[in-house]
């Protein structure tokens, strides 16, 4: 299975921003990785009228649709996947960060910013190896300063390392 870190916080922490000041400091590092981002939404990420949709339309449990750089699958799933049924559409990189899922047992990164008023999930969730979080914690894991993006990607290169 490919190594998976999931980025976990509450909805407004900053994680899609911090994953992507990461990516370019992580692909810098010469490491090569793909996100899955979870929706709690229904999404339609295919055009209404264009070919692909009304392929799907028309009853096709997977639509590939095909450029020279990009693809796109569009899939009619009868329930979510699994982690592993995820992980195993991707290719093979180095890294796969989990935007969500904050209940998948992998270890995880959490994003914190106390003036949401939510709960730290760390103090739930042994998963949990640091926080990155733009005020102090009483907390006993690692914390990372949220806006610290190398740090951050420091952090987690050493962890990519620790792993092998």
């Amino acid at each position: 299975m490919q190594k998976v870190l999931g980025i976990a916080g509450w909805s407004g922490s900053g994680k899609t921003t911090l994953i992507e000041a990461l990516l370019p400091r992580l692909a810098a590092r010469g490491l090569r990785v793909s996100v899955i981002k979870h929706s709690h939404h229904d999404i339609e990420p295919d055009a209404a009228g264009k070919d692909s949709w009304r392929h799907r339309q028309a009853g096709a449990a997977e639509v590939m649709l095909l450029s020279p750089k990009r693809v796109a699958v569009f899939a009619e799933l009868a329930q979510e996947l699994t982690l592993a049924e995820q992980l195993a559409r991707l290719q093979p990189v180095d890294l796969v960060l989990l935007e969500g899922q904050k209940w998948q047992p992998v270890p995880k990164l959490e994003v914190h910013r106390p003036q949401l008023g939510k709960p730290l999930l760390c103090r739930e969730d042994a998963q949990v190896l640091a926080v990155a979080s733009d005020a102090a914690l009483e907390i006993a894991l690692p914390q990372l300063a949220l806006n610290d993006h190398d740090a951050i990607a420091d952090f987690i290169a050493r962890w990519l390392e620790e792993c092998k």
